[in-house]
């Protein structure tokens, strides 16, 4: 991580992290608790998970404000492909394709879900960064599934919260190359960001806390279907934990999937999807369910492996 390093005063000692990040830098508490959201904010050389977490006097503290970015403007524009799921007066369940981001970025110029979502007239949030708002989730441009918006304040409020608490229940599925030691299981190792890479994870010491569970769906000759739950959502989580232990999604060239088997089965992107989203309702209380199928390109690659 780089950013701006500081040194807690003695009249900070004992405050939340939040609060004395907020004070120091002149930021907003819910600016802070989105930097720590994202793994941005470490107290003497560890990265932060909570926002209430106390802070010492003389530690040291490091904020990256630089996935941040201001002036990121969100311009309404239909994307082809979007689905809706979901719409009520707190939320909308969307149904994203691949080649979608979740949000306007620095660098990014592709289409996204807030912009999509602008240009249809769905009114959402206004909490959290400008080109943020209403997103309590997100999924990789390269991803395609699921993904909840918050359209009322008490919505992302709560959504958010949910999603800390690990209280929302994720389900992938996923096409991972070779064939798995165990048919299930789980990988608990911490992710950061990748030393040599800007925009690559991997797992490194001091990384957040990342947990990810799996069963056997299918077995390919040379690749396996698998079903994750996540109880944590770290960035390319899925994708970092999968090559860790040698089995990358295909089609991830990002993360060492083999190149020629992505392009005979006519994968431009990894083979992940997000089919499944669980939670409590922010407004009715009620536990919701919404599913979500594969793509074509991923359905069709499916029936290759299958024809071998």
């Amino acid at each position: 991580m780089s950013g701006r390093l500081l040194l807690v005063p003695d009249g900070l000692a004992g405050e939340r992290i939040d609060i004395a990040a907020a004070r120091m830098l002149g930021l907003s508490r819910s600016r802070i608790a989105g930097l720590i959201d994202h793994g941005l904010v470490s107290l003497d050389g560890r990265t932060v998970t909570k926002a209430s977490q106390p802070v010492g006097p003389g530690a040291v503290l490091e904020v990256d404000l630089d996935e941040r970015p201001s002036g990121v403007q969100v311009v309404p524009r239909e994307v082809e492909g979007i689905g809706i799921v979901h719409d009520d007066a707190d939320l909308v369940v969307v149904d994203k394709p691949a080649g979608v981001a979740a949000h306007p970025s620095l660098g990014w110029e592709g289409p996204s879900v807030v912009e999509h979502l602008a240009a249809a007239g769905f009114g959402i949030s206004t909490s959290g960064a400008a080109e943020r708002q209403g997103i309590v989730q997100r999924l990789d441009v390269g991803t395609s599934g699921l993904m909840v918006v918050a359209k009322s304040e008490h919505a992302y409020s709560v959504l958010k919260q949910a999603f800390r608490d690990r209280e929302v229940d994720k389900t992938y599925l996923a096409v991972a190359q070779g064939h798995l030691e165990s048919a299930a299981g789980t990988i608990d190792a911490p992710i950061g960001r990748h030393p040599s890479g800007e925009w690559k994870m991997a797992i490194i010491d001091g990384g957040r806390g990342s947990v990810t569970h799996y069963e056997t769906l299918e077995v390919f000759r040379g690749a396996t279907m698998l079903q994750l739950g996540l109880e944590t959502g770290r960035t390319h989580q899925i994708r970092v934990h999968l090559s860790a232990i040698r089995h990358p999604l295909v089609g991830d060239l990002t993360y060492g999937a083999d190149p020629v088997q992505a392009d005979r089965l006519g994968l431009q992107r990894q083979w992940l999807h997000a089919t499944r989203l669980s939670f409590r309702h922010p407004g009715t209380g009620e536990q919701v369910t919404y599913d979500s199928e594969p793509p074509t390109d991923l359905t069709t690659a499916v029936d290759l492996l299958r024809d071998r």
